[in-house]
């Protein structure tokens, strides 16, 4: 059911965080559904328990799962972790996407990849509708001629940008 990469650069924690969210939000682990017991997990993963609860405790920040003293963690109710995920993505997709411009992608390219649907597929379907509808021309997305004319760098100083004292 879940799998450890020990190649992946990111500490184990994250990946089995990973895969937990993955596995609740495709409906694999459904709502109020027992997760395995940090123990269990620690055991059949053969890794320290103290990983497997920190990414215990990371999913119920989130609002992924929830605990039960004496009785376990479970799956949550996904309807508020949804809103919050998505805000969370559409920033790390600005950042790239802002990134990605200043490195001098062609902005034509960019729209491409992320409408063609051999390179995304038929679960993008939601995306291409968004490009398709103007989102990386709208505010969230920087246009390519105007990438830093409408930003100001906030101050360093009280006074630098202000009125003076």
């Amino acid at each position: 059911m879940i799998s450890l990469n020990y190649r992946d650069p990111r500490p184990i924690y994250e990946q089995l965080e990973e895969k937990l969210r993955r596995l609740i939000l495709s409906g694999a682990i459904g709502e109020g559904e027992k997760l395995p017991s940090v123990r269990e997990l620690a055991s059949q993963l053969a890794i320290n328990p103290n990983t497997i609860q920190r990414s215990y405790r990371e999913l119920e920040q989130k609002g992924f799962i929830y605990s039960v003293p004496g009785k376990g963690s479970f799956a949550g109710k996904l309807s508020g972790v949804d809103e919050g995920r998505r805000r969370e993505l559409r920033e790390k997709l600005l950042a790239i996407w802002t990134e990605l411009l200043q490195l001098g992608e062609d902005p034509e390219e960019l729209r491409t990849l992320l409408t063609d649907n051999a390179a995304c597929g038929a679960h993008c379907a939601p995306l291409q509708a968004a490009v398709g509808a103007g989102v990386p021309d709208g505010p969230n997305f920087p246009n390519p001629d105007t990438r830093g004319a409408s930003r100001t760098p906030p101050p360093t100083s009280p006074n630098e940008g202000g009125t003076p004292s």
